[in-house]
């Protein structure tokens, strides 16, 4: 257990590292009041969370190890947009369209809200 907390722990902190340095960068280099930067990670996350959870049924099924660094580590550190959208790939496959939709917009919308609500919160 031990291991894994650190396999995802290191992954987590290289994601992060990455997703700073991607934002910084965009932010730099193409100051706009679109944010790039945090579109380029999102997108760029669900590539690689795909990339990986494909390699993990082909080349390293079996070691848990690389799926908890890559796809919990290094796409969680880099952003969560990419578990949300690879558990909403999942749920179509599964061909559980209102369950897909269900969370799709419940988490779109309830997590607007919710930062909403707590920056409200913070300033009263």
């Amino acid at each position: 257990m031990i291991k894994n907390i650190l396999l995802v722990g290191l992954g987590g902190g290289l994601g992060s590292i990455a997703r700073y340095l991607c934002q910084r960068w965009f932010a730099l280099n193409h100051p706009h009041y679109f944010p790039w930067g945090t579109f380029a990670v999102n997108i760029t996350g669900c590539l690689l969370i795909g990339i990986f959870w494909g390699l993990a049924f082909k080349s390293f099924s079996e070691n848990e190890h690389w799926k908890l660094f890559l796809m919990t580590g290094i796409c969680g550190g880099f952003t969560t947009f990419s578990a949300f959208t690879l558990e909403g790939v999942a749920l179509l496959r599964e061909q559980k369209m209102g369950l897909f939709f269900l969370y799709a917009a419940g988490s779109v919308l309830l997590g607007l809200a919710a930062t909403y609500a707590g920056m409200k919160m913070i300033r009263l």
